[in-house]
């Protein structure tokens, strides 16, 4: 077989395109929509290659018209979870010892199918599965989930050529080994770049995997399998089930070959998960690495000095754009009192230009929350807030739910900065604000950092360098990306390596090599050329 050193394309952000009227991509997104959403589906699950189906079925609806079926997908029975995982097993042999240039070669393949001809169709069913936008989706399924697999690809390269020092006695390298056993990776439905990116990512550095996607989220997890099938993942590699997660859950951690967790959701969930791994820590042929992403409680900070139409728009887009349901939207703000007027004026407007409606009207800048108990809860703080003495509804604060989700933008101003909807992780397009004393910023730093226990995503809007170099230093533990002058959302692979701490996560940092590190087991070799032959030191004389 011929060898190199092998060097893969320079990873580059895809382009995000316009989707303006005339453009071909608004053209073709817009003919695979109404195809998609006029036809039904029948969604398998797919293991060791093969597409597994159970007659036990349910149904799959947009939330933005929850009565419209467009599919139904298979439930997994225990014995389709423990196939899943001996299957992996069977496969990892032949795919760990697969050469690394093979591997980066199939996922810069589906790279490409996604950005030329699975365009429209991957964006059109996130825009149907989850009611996001076509710039939502765009900069989601299509572009952040290429640049995750551009980008890995690179990074891998980066990791494989970091070796030790060595000298003229010996040769020392390593060798970079994928986990011993299989791994488990559990996908959110908000996303469907990290739908995509979790499982990927860990095959890449050569692990087998066991895929449990968001029962929200199935629709455009099946564009992403039909992907990867084309790319050429081979048979085993990556298996995915459908179905209960606590029963998928509790088969894949009793297994002995369990040897990491790839996570994204709640963390109310994630604690639960980690738990559940150190009770059976004993039964583990090896320590399972975790890796989780979880939620955040993410803020605005604006100075006196901020320019009032800045934060204004750095709330309309990072608390409202896909309904509020990134873990990095801004949830609460911390405006000053001197611009409070000028940021309340500009943020009305904004709303009030704000149209809500399906995703297939381009024109709509809101759609629907992604299920009825998302749409429930989030109903039940409006309501409350309607009646709270400390909280008032300056914009929104209506919903209905009859044909979607819909939940209005909303804006909660209150009076006590730990009133419970800037503490408590929503997920939904209300966002809640506390007007401060324009020459306390100290002490309302103070303040953005004790009341969440997130830290994933916050921001800061000044015009004087000194109050960004005070925020900067104040929150430097409240937030795992932090923005200067922009909105908290919106990180870049490659750009923004994206994760938080305390609550929000392990801080592994998606799209950067940090963590693909955690899906490698390194193996130190040192070859000594001149071996010695007799045990005796010079100290000995």
């Amino acid at each position: 077989m011929g060898k190199g050193f092998f060097n893969v394309p320079i990873a580059v952000n895809e382009p995000v395109k316009s989707y303006a009227p005339g453009t071909p991509e608004r053209e073709a997104v817009l003919k695979a929509y109404k195809e998609m959403y006029n036809s039904q589906v029948d969604v398998p699950m797919y293991i060791n290659g093969k597409d597994v189906t159970t007659g036990n079925t349910r149904t799959m609806s947009p939330p933005h018209d929850h009565k419209h079926i467009v599919g139904t997908y298979h439930l997994a029975e225990k014995k389709h979870v423990e196939e899943a995982i001996a299957t992996a097993l069977e496969a990892r042999e032949a795919w760990a010892n697969t050469p690394w240039e093979q591997r980066a070669g199939i996922f810069l393949k589906a790279a490409e199918l996604i950005a030329g001809p699975y365009r429209a169709k991957i964006n059109a069913a996130t825009m149907i599965a989850q009611s996001k936008t076509v710039h939502q989706a765009e900069i989601d399924s299509a572009c952040e989930l290429i640049d995750f697999l551009r980008f890995n690809v690179q990074f891998m390269a980066d990791i494989y050529h970091e070796q030790p020092e060595s000298t003229s006695d010996a040769w020392n390298r390593v060798e970079y080994r994928p986990l011993e056993g299989f791994t488990y990776a559990v996908t959110p439905f908000n996303f469907t770049a990290i739908a995509g990116n979790l499982p990927s990512c860990m095959a890449l550095m050569g692990n087998v995997v066991v895929w449990k996607p968001s029962n929200n989220q199935i629709y455009s997890a099946k564009v992403i399998m039909d992907v990867f099938k084309e790319a050429g993942v081979p048979d085993g590699v990556i298996n995915v089930v459908f179905g209960n997660p606590g029963m998928i859950t509790d088969t894949v951690m009793t297994s002995p070959h369990f040897s990491g967790l790839h996570y994204t959701g709640s963390t109310p969930v994630f604690q639960d998960l980690w738990k559940q791994i150190g009770n059976n820590i004993a039964n583990y042929k090896t320590y399972p690495r975790i890796v989780g992403e979880t939620g955040g409680k993410d803020f605005i900070v604006a100075h006196k000095s901020a320019n009032a139409k800045q934060v204004a728009t750095a709330i309309s887009r990072g608390a409202f754009e896909f309904q509020g349901q990134k873990c990095s939207a801004a949830s609460r703000v911390y405006v000053p009192s001197n611009l409070w007027g000028d940021v309340k004026k500009y943020l009305i407007e904004d709303l009030e230009s704000f149209k809500m409606g399906s995703p297939e009207d381009l024109s709509n800048f809101i759609t629907a929350v992604i299920n009825e108990g998302s749409f429930d809860k989030l109903a039940s703080y409006i309501d409350q807030a309607k009646t709270d003495a400390d909280a008032e509804i300056i914009a929104g604060g209506n919903y209905d739910k009859s044909k979607g989700y819909f939940i209005e933008p909303t804006v909660i101003v209150t009076t006590n900065p730990k009133y419970e909807t800037m503490c408590t992780e929503l997920f939904g397009p209300v966002v809640t604000i506390y007007v401060y004393e324009e020459d306390k910023f100290t002490e309302t730093l103070k303040l953005v950092d004790e009341t969440s226990e997130y830290a994933l995503t916050g921001a800061i809007l000044s015009t004087c360098r000194y109050a960004i170099t005070e925020a900067t230093t104040a929150l430097q533990n409240a937030a795992g990306n932090f923005y200067i002058n922009d909105k908290p959302t919106g990180a870049v692979v490659g750009q923004q390596p994206f994760g938080g701490a305390r609550a929000s996560g392990t801080n592994d940092k998606a799209g950067s090599a940090q963590n693909l590190m955690r899906w490698i087991s390194p193996r130190l070799i040192k070859e000594t050329f001149v071996t010695p032959t007799d045990y005796r030191y010079p100290f000995l004389g």
